[in-house]
């Protein structure tokens, strides 16, 4: 065995001694906090490798010797034209992350992913594979099943947030979006809309997308309504040619729900450059409540998710796993709230 020491200036980490012991940071974990479970040979050779990197460690798992994380690494979806650092969605998700890791005495390492239009991973992640963080945070993906096999295979665990992957033993952090839709949906039917149409979803969108989708399909199934679609990809340029021509075709329409805020103002805005009054001609409904929902004008109706609160919850979640990597599967999920404000009124 060589060891590779840890860089200057960092403390060794869990990851660091899983892969000179070459067992699992479960495996570490279960010997550093003196749990049963792990074969007297595997635990000694663990024990070596944390000595020999300058792990500091106490038997029985008292306060200095708790197996907590040092560092964390953050991937999160990036686009040329829409950078993390000013996405209105995952802004607050990631200050939310932030404020636990601070108050944790956790590191941060953030690295962009590039995807395409679905939310797809076009690449693999140098983060994911540099073993230098003690878990990961997966921020607004859909996982493909390569990418899942090889999450799989590193050391340090990992949550979504905001994210998917089919049949993952992953923890995560979601939005209920179906619940979310329907009751969006459901509003504008109590206020006597009975034509009412979704923009920005497609069938196979994104899979948060796509239940948002199925939500309003539901509320209208109820009551005996029919759909109408602007479909086009989930991004505000995408929208106005949708919404013009669905209108054009479709004069009855009196109320819009949008996929998310983004989308719902840039509908917003097509209707009213065609003359269309909001509210007075057109109730517009969003979903998110970002920032800017509250500053366009009129101000707009919409259903609150805790965007702060879903990546607390996931940095809690990754704490969790990193020090009790045994415990069960965990799929929290976020439900969103109606904000009454200007562009919806009743018919």
């Amino acid at each position: 065995m060589s060891r590779v020491p840890p860089r200057a200036n960092r403390k060794a980490t869990l990851a660091d001694i899983a892969r000179e012991s070459g067992v699992s940071t479960a495996t570490v974990s279960l010997v550093l906090r003196d749990k049963p479970g792990v074969g007297e040979e595997t635990r000694q050779r663990v024990l070596d490798a944390a000595r020999a990197l300058g792990y500091v460690y106490t038997p029985s798992n008292q306060a200095a010797g708790r197996a907590l994380p040092n560092t964390f690494g953050v991937l999160i979806k990036s686009r040329p034209d829409d950078l993390p650092a000013t996405n209105s969605f995952y802004a607050p998700v990631l200050a939310g992350v932030e404020t636990v890791c601070r108050r944790s005495g956790v590191n941060l390492m953030y690295a962009n992913l590039l995807v395409d239009e679905r939310n797809q991973p076009l690449e693999t992640p140098r983060l994911m594979r540099s073993g230098e963080a003690d878990g990961l945070l997966i921020v607004g993906m859909h996982l493909g099943d390569s990418l899942v096999k090889r999450l799989e295979k590193i050391s340090a665990p990992v949550v979504l947030v905001d994210a998917y992957a089919s049949g993952s033993r992953f923890d995560s952090v979601v939005t209920d979006n179906l619940a979310g839709a329907y009751a969006a949906t459901q509003y504008l039917i109590e206020l006597n809309h009975r034509h009412i149409a979704i923009v920005g979803s497609l069938p196979d969108a994104y899979p948060s997308i796509r239940e948002r989708r199925e939500g309003y399909l539901q509320a209208l199934a109820e009551h005996g309504l029919t759909p109408y679609f602007a479909d086009c990809i989930l991004h505000p340029d995408a929208v106005a040619p949708c919404v013009t021509a669905l209108l054009a075709e479709h004069p009855e329409i009196t109320a819009l729900f949008g996929c998310n805020d983004d989308v719902a103002i840039a509908a917003m805005r097509a209707a009213q450059s065609l003359g269309r009054r909001v509210p007075d001609d057109l109730s517009v409904i969003g979903f998110d409540d970002i920032h800017l929902s509250s500053a366009v004008s009129p101000a707009l109706t919409t259903m609150r998710v805790d965007m702060m609160g879903m990546g607390r919850l996931a940095a809690h979640l990754l704490l969790n796993r990193a020090e009790h990597p045994g415990a069960g599967q965990v799929r929290a999920v976020v439900c969103p709230t109606l904000v009454r404000r200007e562009s919806v009124v009743a018919r």
